[in-house]
């Protein structure tokens, strides 16, 4: 592990242990989510030194057929939930991501896996309340890119520019019981829209052109569902999988109902996915 990032989970380690009872005892979970990374784990022994993509690939199949279950991580106070039972699309991508960088790990482990997912899913890695989660994809993107995990590679691949006015959640708290039962997180919530839609440096790939910028996009980058919805940025998140040369997309699928592999080419998803205008790559660069 790099030096930046295992002082990275350092810190956020010390955090949780100021705050809670330390190592994996301060993570919301139960022993069937320890099972599954154990047999997870077993697994992917032997493919540790995999290319990090490759082992993004491995690490997802390894949740293949895990049913989609939406809003697994709204419960009060905000805690680190780990359910490796269940997954919507996001969970099923932090998820992934933790578990391949764990096992990367000099000594892979559940208490690592951890911390991970912890550093991921938070705003520094920090857990204070609701507000600290990374809600929209791309400050998920920008604060996981400064912390040296992922890498935007959209513009690089030929990308055009995009603008983003977000503003949903703070328009529409009644849809999160966090914000509505505190009103004044909203006001939090409204400042982070704001910081995050006036960043440089945004990008998508239209829909239409996804088959014409195909060739850089690599097996377990992260591609991330651009939409038209007013005040959103991103409405689904997968992993690229390039498979018998044909690009295809590994998700947690609310219409699958599960973890799967898509059956439709990449291109062919993007197009018919309601409300998704274009794509953003990232690209785990551990």
């Amino acid at each position: 592990m790099h030096m930046r990032l295992r002082m990275i989970l350092i810190l956020t380690a010390c955090s949780v242990v100021g705050n809670c009872c330390g190592q994996a005892g301060y993570a919301d979970y139960t022993d069937e989510d320890l099972e599954i990374w154990n047999r997870c784990a077993a697994i992917l022994a032997n493919k540790r030194t995999l290319p990090t993509g490759d082992l993004i690939i491995e690490t997802a199949l390894c949740l293949a057929d895990r049913p989609y279950v939406a809003s697994t991580l709204e419960k009060e106070p905000e805690r680190l939930i780990v359910n490796l039972r269940e997954l919507d699309c996001t969970t099923f991508v932090e998820t992934v991501v933790a578990m391949a960088l764990a096992m990367k790990d000099t000594v892979p482990s559940f208490d690592t896996f951890c911390l991970y997912l912890q550093t991921l899913r938070y705003r520094n890695g920090v857990i204070n309340d609701y507000t600290d989660r990374l809600h929209y994809f791309t400050d998920w993107i920008f604060e996981n890119s400064r912390k040296g995990f992922v890498r935007d590679m959209t513009q690089a691949l030929g990308g055009e520019p995009l603008s983003l006015k977000l503003s949903f959640m703070s328009t529409h708290p009644d849809s999160y019981r966090q914000l509505k039962s505190q009103p004044g997180r909203i006001w939090t919530m409204r400042e982070k829209e704001k910081e995050i839609s006036l960043r440089d440096g945004y990008a998508m790939i239209p829909s239409e052109r996804i088959h014409d910028c195909a060739e850089g996009m690599k097996s377990g980058d992260i591609v991330c569902f651009v939409t038209n919805i007013e005040g959103l940025d991103v409405s689904h998140v997968g992993f690229v999988y390039r498979q018998d040369g044909v690009l295809r997309l590994v998700h947690a699928s609310l219409a699958g109902r599960k973890v799967m592999i898509d059956e439709r080419p990449l291109p062919v998803f993007a197009a018919a996915a309601r409300s998704a205008v274009g794509v953003i790559i990232v690209r785990i660069v551990q």
